[in-house]
């Protein structure tokens, strides 16, 4: 081919070239141009749920766009993220996932998402702190006491949850393994019932949520011993880790971080992850977040895609290890 002949095809080749990927700068320049959507998996009202008001209202207001909190609740968080894999990956789609996603794929075999290839990472948004806390009549009052209690009386100690498979039981089930003890499990429907009968003493012990623990603890029924975040938590000043009281590496709380379709924009990731970051950065927005039991936690999409991977093999090794199963 003749040099002209070869300058004028390369030339039409780029021109191609830069044409066809114009859209998907254009898209990313002018982003947003319309609603975003944010998919949680949970009913309103819930840390999850709350965390993400916190967090998209005022990224509306950056953006000048509506924000819409979309509250797909199910199959303990299964629908919402069923959804949101399907969600085109256009930059306007979100999904607020939580410790719930990184324990599925080890409790259930079959589900239709990947939540590792299904989804990129945009970054962390909170953490709930879980609470080590035992009734009243229990005669320890630290965690070395506690562990050596349950060890010299095996069977007569039991810990509620919130239910089979959630955070709180996993907690308790990471201790065991961790200290060997053998605190039995007990499940609920929920936080509120398990509290109900840890304050009555039908139950000893519990691993249980920040908003859970929080307004019983000033009354006396019940007995804070650790909080199972690394470090100590600012919604527990006083409390020390149940990692440095006795357990080192111990590490169990709650979280919530934002996921997008798999194929989104980098550009557009880029954007609202610094967004999101300065949002959770705001000491008003902090202040208020952790009112509602929530420690923001903004970070990158590498730090929390890292934090997401390590989630679900730690959790994956202890329902292994104790044989959980959801009925």
């Amino acid at each position: 081919m003749h040099d002209p002949q070869r300058r004028r095809l390369m030339a039409v080749l780029g021109a191609a070239w830069a044409a066809a990927s114009l859209p998907l700068q254009a898209r990313a320049a002018k982003w947003p141009e319309r609603p975003v959507n944010f998919i949680v998996p949970f009913p309103p009202g819930g840390p999850v749920d709350t965390t993400a008001r916190f967090t998209t209202q005022p990224l509306g207001g950056m953006w000048q766009v509506p924000v819409v909190v979309d509250n797909k609740a199910g199959a303990g968080g299964i629908v919402g993220a069923q959804a949101a894999a399907k969600a085109e990956a256009d930059g306007y789609n979100y999904f607020f996932a939580s410790i719930h996603h990184a324990v599925l794929p080890s409790l259930r075999g079959n589900l239709s998402y990947d939540v590792t290839q299904d989804f990129v990472p945009v970054g962390m948004a909170a953490v709930f702190p879980i609470v080590l806390v035992v009734h009243e009549s229990l005669p320890v009052k630290t965690v070395p006491e506690l562990i050596a209690y349950a060890k010299q009386h095996p069977g007569k100690l039991s810990f509620g949850s919130s239910g089979t498979g959630g955070g709180t039981h996993l907690a308790g089930e990471l201790f065991n393994s961790m200290t060997g003890t053998r605190i039995q499990h007990v499940p609920y429907r929920g936080s509120a019932p398990a509290m109900q009968d840890l304050l009555g003493g039908q139950v000893q012990v519990m691993f249980a949520d920040g908003p859970s623990a929080r307004p019983h603890l000033d009354g006396g029924k019940i007995r804070p011993l650790g909080v199972g975040n690394p470090e100590p938590s600012a919604l527990f000043p006083g409390i020390p880790t149940i990692a440095a009281s006795g357990v080192p590496g111990y590490e169990a709380y709650s979280w919530s971080g934002l996921l997008a379709p798999a194929g989104t924009p980098v550009d557009v990731l880029k954007r609202v992850n610094g967004d999101m970051v300065q949002v959770l950065g705001n000491p008003d927005t902090a202040k208020s977040m952790l009112a509602a039991g929530a420690e923001p936690r903004p970070g990158t999409p590498q730090e929390f895609g890292a934090f997401l991977q390590a989630e679900i093999d730690k959790w994956g090794k202890v329902i292994k290890a104790a044989g959980i199963k959801l009925e």
